[in-house]
C-alpha cells in the first residue's frame, strides 16, 4: 500500500494514499499538514490509470521541491522524498513483495485444451434441519459455516482492498496445504489481473504461470476446478503451463458476487500429489463466497470514496445542491452548450492595482484567496455557478447548469450580501493595519449559450453571449461599493429592491445606450447596503 510519511520537527506521521489525495493546511484536505508556510490548499497525489501518483503543487506561494528543485508536477517513485514548507514528505510505495505481481502470467496451453469434464461446486443453500437425512450433510454444511465464521472474523470490517487480499490468503494457507496462492481480480477491461500473491516459504517465486484453460473453465462456467494431479489429469492434457512447471495439486476458485465474477482464487501445490480433495474444495468454495462479499464491500466503499472526492471537486465550481444531481447522475456537464435565460454577476475590486503596487506576490495571493474564500461562500449560499476567477474578478451566474427560480432577486440578493459580508471582512483587515477592500458588482440578465466549452482535454463550463458582455461592462459602470443592474434584471425584481434609475450609458459593443439602476438595498429587510458604500456612479 503507497503512503506518505510525514516529518515536521520531532513530529512523524504516516497517512495510507487513496487513489486522490489533498495536501495542505486547511482541515478539509485528506493530510492536514499544520506547517504555517504550507498553503491552504497546497498540492495533490492522485493514482494514474497505471498505478503510479502524480505529485502536482496547486501552484502553492512558497512551493514544493524534490531534491532541491521546485516542481509542478512528478510521478513519484518509492523513496521519493519532497519539502513542503519546513516539512519533510517520504514517499513509500507498495511493499516489495509486490513485485512478485509483475510474474504472474496466464500462458496459453502449448497444444489444444482437451477439457472433458467439470468440478462443479456444491454452493447450495443450507439445507433444512428435518431434511439432513445422514451426518455427512450435518458436518459438511457445520464446516461450511465454521470457515465463513473464521473468515468473517479475519477480515471483520476490513474495506481496504489492499489490506483484504493478504488476509483472504492468510485463511486459505491455514485451511489447505498450499504453497502458492494468487487472488486475481477484473479490471475495469473486464479482465483478470493479479492483485496478490502468496508463497508458504515468503519467498518470491522466480514466475507463477497460471493455466488458461484452467482460468477459461472458472470463467465460463463460474465453477471451481480441482485436480489431483495436474500431470495426469486428463481435463488438462492440453493445459502444457501446469505440466511446464510440475504443479502436483491445484485448486482455483471463482469469486462470485450474486451471479458476477469478481475475480479468481487459485492455489497450488507444487511438491504434494492429491494435496487437495474433495473436502477441501467445498471448504475453500464456502471461503471464496464469503471472500467475494468481502471484496465486493471493499469496492463499494472504494466508490463511495470516489464519490465523495468528486463531490469535494466539483463543490469549488458550482453549490451543493447541483453537486448532489452531477454525483446522482441526474445532471450531466458535457461538451456544447444551449441556449438559456440566466442572471450574470461581475464583482471586481477596485484599484486592486494600485493597493498590489509594490507589495510581495505571496501576500496579494493571500489577500485574493481570503476575499475569494468569502465571496464564493456567499455566492454558493444564493445558489449561484461559479463561472471562473479573472484576476481579481468573480464572474457568478444564477440559473445554470440548472433552471433556478427568480433567478434575477437571487442574484441582487447575493450581490448585497456580498457587500454586506464585505464591510465585516475589512474589519478585520484594520484591525491587523490592513487596507480596506471596495468592490464594484454589475448584473444582467438575457439568452445566452451555457455548456461545457474547451477541448477533449480540459472543458470549463461558462455562459457565452451579449448579455453576458453587457454585464461584464456593467462591472465597470460600478463605483465603488456600487451594484448596478441592467434594466433586463430591473424588470424581474421591481418592487422587491430598493434601486435609483441613473443616466442611460454609453457601453462599449452597444450601439444605443443602456438604462441601468443602482441598487440601495432590499425591500422588508432590516439591513440595507452600508450608507457609506452608497456613493456617486463613476459613469
Amino acid at each position: 500500500m503507497a503512503k506518505l510519511i510525514v516529518i515536521s520537527g520531532e513530529e512523524r506521521q504516516e497517512f495510507e494514499l487513496a487513489a486522490f489525495n489533498t495536501i495542505g493546511r486547511h482541515p478539509d484536505n485528506t493530510i492536514q499538514i499544520l506547517d504555517r508556510i504550507i498553503s491552504k490548499e497546497h498540492a495533490q497525489i492522485q493514482r494514474a490509470a497505471d498505478g503510479r501518483f502524480l505529485l502536482r503543487d496547486l501552484r502553492s506561494l512558497n512551493g514544493t521541491f524534490l531534491r532541491g528543485e521546485r516542481v509542478a508536477d512528478h510521478y513519484l517513485m518509492d523513496g521519493d522524498e519532497f519539502t513542503m514548507g519546513s516539512t519533510r514528505i517520504v514517499f513509500v510505495d507498495k511493499p516489495k513483495s509486490d513485485d512478485a505481481l509483475g510474474r504472474v502470467t496466464i500462458a496459453p496451453g502449448l497444444t489444444e485444451s482437451h477439457i472433458r469434464g467439470r468440478v462443479q461446486a456444491n454452493t447450495g443453500d443450507f439445507m433444512p434441519e428435518r431434511q439432513i437425512a445422514d451426518d455427512k450433510n450435518l458436518r459438511r454444511d457445520y464446516e461450511r459455516l465454521r470457515i465463513g465464521h473464521e473468515l468473517a472474523r479475519a477480515v471483520g470490517s476490513e474495506l481496504d482492498l489492499d489490506k483484504l487480499l493478504p488476509k483472504i490468503l492468510d485463511k486459505a494457507f491455514e485451511l489447505v496445504g498450499a504453497d502458492r496462492g494468487v487472488i486475481l481480480l477484473m479490471d475495469d477491461r473486464g479482465e483478470l489481473s493479479p492483485r496478490f500473491v502468496k508463497t508458504r516459504s515468503g519467498k518470491s517465486d522466480p514466475n507463477i504461470v497460471l493455466s488458461k484453460t484452467v482460468m477459461a473453465e472458472v470463467v465460463n462456467n463460474k465453477a471451481a476446478v480441482l485436480s489431483s494431479d495436474a500431470t495426469m489429469d486428463a481435463r488438462f492434457s492440453g493445459a502444457h503451463s501446469i505440466i511446464m512447471q510440475g504443479i502436483r495439486s491445484t485448486m482455483t476458485l471463482p469469486l462470485l458476487h450474486s451471479t458476477e465474477l469478481l475475480g479468481i482464487m487459485h492455489l497450488d501445490s507444487l511438491f504434494t500429489s492429491n494435496a487437495f480433495t474433495e473436502k477441501d474444495l467445498q471448504i475453500c468454495t464456502g471461503m471464496a463466497s464469503q471472500a467475494a462479499i468481502s471484496i465486493q464491500n471493499a469496492r463499494l466503499a472504494s466508490r463511495i470514496e470516489r464519490e465523495a472526492q468528486t463531490r469535494a471537486q466539483i463543490s469549488r465550481l458550482i453549490p451543493p445542491s447541483v453537486v448532489e444531481q452531477v454525483v446522482k447522475g441526474q445532471l450531466t456537464i458535457e461538451k456544447g452548450g444551449r441556449l438559456n435565460e440566466i442572471t450574470m454577476l461581475f464583482s471586481d475590486i477596485r484599484g486592486f492595482t494600485t493597493m498590489s503596487d509594490g507589495r510581495p506576490p505571496q501576500e496579494v495571493v493571500n489577500t485574493l484567496n481570503e476575499y475569494f474564500e468569502v465571496m464564493v461562500d456567499i455566492l454558493f449560499k444564493y445558489h449561484g455557478t461559479l463561472d471562473k476567477f479573472v484576476g481579481d474578478e468573480i464572474i457568478g451566474l444564477f440559473g445554470a447548469p440548472i433552471a433556478l427560480d427568480d433567478a434575477p432577486f437571487k442574484a441582487v440578493s447575493c450581490a448585497v450580501a456580498m457587500l454586506q459580508a464585505l464591510e465585516e471582512f475589512n474589519r478585520t483587515r484594520a484591525a491587523e493595519n490592513l487596507a480596506a477592500i471596495r468592490i464594484g458588482i454589475g448584473i444582467n440578465t438575457g439568452n445566452v449559450i451555457t455548456g461545457a466549452i474547451g477541448s477533449t482535454r480540459a472543458l470549463q463550463y461558462t455562459a457565452i453571449g451579449d448579455a453576458m458582455n453587457v454585464a461584464s461592462r456593467l462591472v465597470n459602470v460600478a463605483g465603488s461599493g456600487e451594484i448596478i443592474i441592467s434594466e433586463d434584471t430591473y424588470k424581474h425584481v421591481t418592487g422587491r429592491i430598493e434601486a435609483t434609475a441613473l443616466p442611460p450609458v454609453k457601453v462599449k459593443g452597444k450601439a444605443e445606450e443602456l438604462k441601468v439602476y443602482r441598487v440601495t438595498g432590499l425591500r422588508h429587510v432590516a439591513t440595507p447596503l452600508p450608507v457609506e458604500w452608497a456613493g456617486p456612479t463613476n459613469a
